[in-house]
């Protein structure tokens, strides 16, 4: 096979595969290190997901009040449902603060209060004095935080010297005896096959988001890591935990930052009621996403939904006023009148919950490094391989992550990373010879898709495994429509078999990168749809109807999900860690939760 495609060869220290903020900052910060880094991806830099991020990213700064990292742990522990591993998030919560003063450092261009320290507003979930006030502890640059660091993150990254490999597509690892020792990738530019030879792999590829009809997620948010991950045989971790974000713009998905409610946007039924005071009075439309989602779909099924169909909900923010909109949410009024024909000073947006956000991935420890169950020990690391952002699981979102989160994971975990990757790789050592066999496979599958002559179109199966994990996987589930939808969407994993491929060209070949794609979200599909019908409680963002409740004594485990060839899932479980790195803070154990 190896005969068919002609391979170029490139040799360094480290490779990062994707380019958003977990990515880019991984890639600076090996840069920055001394490490030879290679950062490969399929979209220019700064059209990366992370550009679209709004609100903004979470730290104890207290620049608008009191606050502490020990009370942003506490309410990453609650919002997970006491399925976040503890480490990971004291980790994540601690180093949050000189993380974003770093950002800062590098020339992120943060709000400002009027006496120039960086601007913070209120966010769901996070609170003051372990769920006692409200804390003003996300920072924002006004609605585009997520843009204002790619462009920061991706600057930095040049200065360093790393080199970007743009519009090559990742189609799989290159692994030797259980190590991860590089990357294929193909040149979608010239058509050429190239092979990475890395001492370490960093997959930050992001989510899996379209795997679903309605999400906020963009086209390129296929899963691909995830999908590689899986082909080595290595599982995934939580699949089932998927979070729907309350605000999506209704027909159109795409996302209303939860900083309208942040700055004072009131979600309301079509009766006028701010509804979100039955459901989290305390709270109200600052509840955290799991929460604010169900009660916006509680509404609709019992007929107080807005429209000619009563199946949406209406956000007000007309009584802000015009200059709170312009200075803090201008991004958001022009998504609005693109996107659902609304001027926000006048009329209300119409929302609806929509997919938002991946909690599952490859399971990681704190610093980045992918680990597996070996010998019975549940966090051996695989040698050379690391994930981090939303391809990752280190399990700081545990069953439901908190708005602002995602952002501070992209940087403390790409940062750790780094930090790790300086430490086990010696700059410039000799890479290990290997066979050219270890290549076939993902070469033989690059060439199977590329000559596939099914009679089913790349985009019919796509969009049936869209409306399959809609339907079957969503907000509500019950034993019956999992099951239901488990089959579905294995007949549809099978169906890939007769797949379609009209072009059979090398060079901007979109129809062949679009099943890759498919190919890869397919494997995410499938598992996180066997995983949710797997986990018999309610738990975050999996909220089973036939099991309402939540069960610690079964279920207070992650789920490590297996997918072979045949599309075949089968199951394994890693404990959560409730403990800490330091004695700083209490262990509030499973059953203290409160609402």
């Amino acid at each position: 096979m190896t005969d068919s495609y002609k391979l170029i060869h490139h040799k360094y220290d480290v490779v990062v595969v994707g380019a958003g903020g977990a990515g880019l900052r991984a890639t600076m910060g090996m840069a920055a290190k001394g490490l030879s880094t290679a950062c490969i991806t399929k979209v220019f830099p700064t059209r990366s997901h992370t550009v679209a991020a709004q609100g903004g990213i979470s730290a104890a700064l207290g620049n608008m009040g009191e606050d502490d990292w020990r009370f942003h742990f506490y309410d990453t522990i609650k919002g997970s449902d006491w399925l976040g591993d503890q480490d990971a998030i004291e980790y994540m919560c601690k180093e949050a603060i000189p993380a974003i003063i770093e950002l800062e450092h590098y020339g992120v261009p943060f709000s400002r209060t009027e006496d120039g320290k960086i601007y913070q507003r209120p966010f769901g979930g996070m609170t003051t004095h372990y769920g006692k006030g409200t804390a003003q502890r996300t920072c924002a640059a006004a609605d585009r935080t997520g843009h204002a660091m790619l462009h920061t993150l991706y600057q930095q990254s040049l200065r360093f010297d790393a080199r970007f490999y743009i519009e090559y597509f990742a189609i799989d690892l290159i692994m030797d005896n259980g190590e991860c020792r590089g990357v294929i990738a193909w040149d979608l530019s010239d058509g050429s096959m190239h092979v990475f030879h890395a001492h370490a792999v960093v997959l930050a590829t992001g989510g899996y988001g379209r795997s679903y009809f309605s999400c906020t997620s963009a086209h390129t948010c296929t899963g691909d890591g995830n999908g590689m991950v899986l082909r080595a045989g290595l599982p995934l971790q939580d699949m089932e935990f998927t979070q729907f974000h309350p605000t999506g713009i209704y027909g159109a998905g795409c996302l209303i930052t939860e900083g309208v409610r942040g700055e004072g946007g009131q979600l309301k039924n079509s009766k006028g009621e701010r509804f979100m005071e039955r459901y989290a009075p305390n709270a109200k439309d600052l509840a955290s996403r799991d929460v604010v989602s169900r009660a916006m779909t509680i509404e609709i099924r019992e007929g107080r939904g807005v429209g000619p169909e009563k199946d949406h909900i209406f956000l007000y923010l007309d009584h802000l006023g015009p200059e709170v909109i312009n200075e803090r949410l201008p991004g958001i009024a022009e998504t609005a009148k693109i996107f659902a024909g609304v001027d926000v000073a006048k009329e209300p947006i119409p929302v609806l919950p929509t997919v938002h956000y991946n909690m599952g991935g490859v399971q990681t420890n704190v610093h980045g490094e992918v680990v597996t169950i070996k010998d019975g020990n549940p966090d051996s690391v695989v040698p050379g391989l690391f994930a981090i952002g939303e391809a990752a699981c280190v399990s700081v979102h545990g069953a439901n992550r908190l708005g602002s989160n995602s952002l501070l994971d992209l940087v403390v975990f790409g940062r750790a990373a780094a930090n790790r990757a300086a430490e086990v790789v010696k700059a410039g050592a000799t890479h290990k010879t290997l066979p050219n066999s270890v290549y076939d496979k993902a070469l033989a599958n690059l060439d199977k898709l590329r000559h596939a002559k099914g009679s089913t179109p790349t985009a019919d199966i796509r969009l049936s495994m869209q409306k399959a994990m809609q339907a079957h996987a969503a907000v509500f589930r019950t034993g019956e429509s999992l099951q239901e939808g488990c089959q579905k969407v294995s007949e549809i994993y099978r169906s890939f078999d007769d797949v379609r491929v009209a072009d059979r060209s090398m060079i901007w070949n979109s129809d062949l990168v679009e099943t890759l794609e498919l190919q890869n979200l397919l494997g995410c599909a499938v598992a996180s749809i066997y995983s949710a019908e797997n986990r018999k409680e309610s738990r975050g963002a999996h909220a089973r109807e036939d099991y309402p409740d939540r069960d610690d004594t079964e279920w207070l485990k992650h789920t490590l999900s297996y997918v072979d060839e045949s599309g075949k899932v089968s199951f394994d479980y890693r404990p959560v860690h409730l403990y800490t790195l330091t004695d700083e803070v209490e262990m509030v154990p499973p059953k203290a939760r409160v609402y």
